[in-house]
């Protein structure tokens, strides 16, 4: 049984104790609430399943872009990333899910702050450009899908206690941090870093830990308008075409 059909029975099985202990002290919609609760927990424990055949992107022809990216302008940062997305463009399945234009975006999440240029966000899957030219460290976030972190620039400090509480791992240019779903790290960029991004799985699931450090910290409204937009803006027309 996958992690997340084991969280929607757990999910499930907690609300249906909540209506039918003393259901006469439950109000209409505390008990409407919680029906809508298992529906959506059921429909996203049967969606789980499905999520692979949405996927447009492959982690490994990835990876191969961003190492022949890096042959081609190793210590040119902003040509490997032009390499990187000319190379998508090139391939007729993408092209039509991927961005129109380079739009940077500040970001803070975890507590660490960077820069971030979305190439394709969908419901599925989001592919963008990830880093800061003076350093930053946080928390990874328990994620609702995997992520895929290629190194295109500097090195990335990643610290896991259950896998080894005393030694970091390092990641360098043409390395790939993979963090599993539901896993949790902490990681820092001790100089300038930059990576190509790629999560795939539930992305919606994500966003509040995008979103949480502009209430409980930053109160930057004008950049969570911006990343909203832009977010919204390729998730909405990705759908239009029929790429969840």
């Amino acid at each position: 049984m996958t992690s997340a059909s084991s969280i929607s029975l757990t999910t499930v099985g907690a609300v249906l104790g909540y209506l039918y202990l003393k259901p006469g002290r439950r109000s209409f919609g505390s008990r409407l609430l919680a029906i809508l609760l298992v529906v959506g927990t059921i429909f996203v424990a049967v969606m789980d399943t499905q999520l692979s055949r949405f996927y447009k992107f492959d982690p490994g022809e990835l990876h191969r872009l961003s190492l022949s990216a890096l042959d081609a302008h190793e210590n040119n940062t902003k040509a490997v990333v032009s390499a990187i997305v000319d190379g998508l463009r090139r391939d007729d399945s993408l092209r039509p899910y991927l961005a129109q234009k380079e739009e940077w975006i500040l970001n803070n999440a975890g507590g660490a702050m960077g820069a971030m240029y979305i190439i394709h966000a969908s419901i599925t899957e989001y592919l963008i450009i990830f880093g800061t030219a003076i350093g930053t460290e946080g928390h990874t976030g328990r994620h609702t899908a995997d992520d895929y972190f290629h190194i295109l620039h500097g090195t990335q400090y990643v610290y896991s206690p259950t896998t080894n509480p005393y030694e970091p791992e390092i990641y360098r240019p043409g390395d790939v941090h993979l963090l599993r779903r539901g896993d949790v790290k902490q990681y820092s960029m001790r100089d300038a870093c930059f990576a190509l991004e790629y999560a795939r799985g539930w992305i919606p699931g994500m966003l509040p830990f995008g979103f949480a450090d502009t209430f409980t910290s930053t109160l930057d409204i004008p950049t969570l308008l911006s990343t909203t937009r832009v977010t919204g803006r390729e998730m909405i027309g990705n759908l239009f075409l029929g790429k969840f």
